[in-house]
């Protein structure tokens, strides 16, 4: 691992605090028990050859896996409940997971939540070597793989936002023409919202914005929106939280578009931690909750107009 991240001898010996000598000796050793050529050394440093590329997987898999049994050892020796790994995207962080971490807290304020942020390309491979536990997002079907299970939660909206004093924010029925010739920040392209926005667009006969940011940090989109007077592309979930916040303001534009599931994906054949699985329980909880809370406005409301309609009758 440490030859793969520094790529020179030298280096590498420096960082493991042993002669370059012992290095070089080393990976010969590791070389002859492969009986493979694992990395290709030059002026320039050392290089992974592809046979070097799948050990040092192995060896981050090896090591993310001690690494985690010594977390739960040290925590039961103190007496805590253990740890887990959590990589997340912003679709799922204010109204999901920090509701089910507040859950899990309650139970056991000991037990350690180590929280991610980022998107499936830079995260799913970080849960394939062990270094997370858990991934909390969109369960987007282009990632779908045999090693990978999934369990979808609630099925999450999108909306469009603008800052709160933007001239849009206080519209009463915003049109796409308006939005189209204004700053954007968008999801990166590989996303399902991005392809589904740009056919919102179409749909209207209109060419995507030009004028746009590509993100999958909710700090770079609020910080687009509040400091460039952007129109953001945010899940309802999380515009609603911060809307709360005065942060930002959701428009009155409908987004009728489909998208994958909120869920959560783990690693077939490899059992959870204790607290990873109290954790999943705790987000199996929060999503039913969230799902009750949204449903209930909507009974109401539906009571209301039923009894207008009476009246009226």
């Amino acid at each position: 691992m440490a030859l793969d991240e520094f790529r020179h001898l030298g280096r590498a010996a420096e960082f493991l605090s042993v002669s370059q000598p012992a290095v070089s000796k080393t990976l010969a050793e590791i070389e002859r028990m492969f009986d493979l050529a694992l990395f290709v050394r030059s002026t320039r440093g050392t290089e992974p050859t592809p046979y070097g590329s799948a050990v040092v997987r192995f060896a981050r898999s090896v090591l993310a896996d001690y690494g985690r049994t010594r977390d739960e050892i040290a925590a039961v020796a103190s007496g805590a409940a253990g740890r887990t790994s959590v990589g997340a995207m912003v679709v799922a962080t204010p109204s999901l997971l920090m509701r089910a971490v507040a859950l899990l807290k309650e139970r056991s304020t000991q037990t350690t939540v180590m929280i991610e942020e980022g998107d499936l390309t830079r995260l799913l491979p970080r849960l394939r070597v062990g270094e997370l536990d858990l991934f909390v997002g969109r369960l987007e079907p282009g990632y779908a793989a045999p090693d990978l299970k999934t369990e979808g939660l609630y099925s999450e909206p999108m909306c469009v936002v603008v800052r709160p004093d933007h001239e849009l924010a206080s519209a009463a029925k915003p049109r796409w023409r308006q939005l189209v010739q204004l700053p954007w920040v968008v999801p990166p392209p590989w996303a399902s919202s991005r392809m589904k926005l740009e056919q919102m667009f179409y749909k209207h006969r209109l060419a995507p914005p030009l004028d746009i940011v590509e993100t999958a940090s909710f700090l770079v989109t609020l910080s687009c929106v509040r400091e460039r007077s952007a129109v953001g592309f945010l899940a309802l979930g999380v515009a609603r939280h911060f809307e709360g916040e005065g942060l930002v303001k959701a428009l009155r534009l409908p987004v009728p578009i489909e998208l994958p599931p909120v869920g959560m994906i783990t690693m077939k054949g490899r059992s959870p931690t204790p607290a990873t699985e109290q954790l999943m329980q705790y987000l199996r909880t929060a999503a039913a909750e969230r799902m009750s809370t949204e449903r209930r406005p909507k009974g109401k409301a539906a009571v209301a107009r039923s009894r207008t309609k009476s009246r009226r009758t």
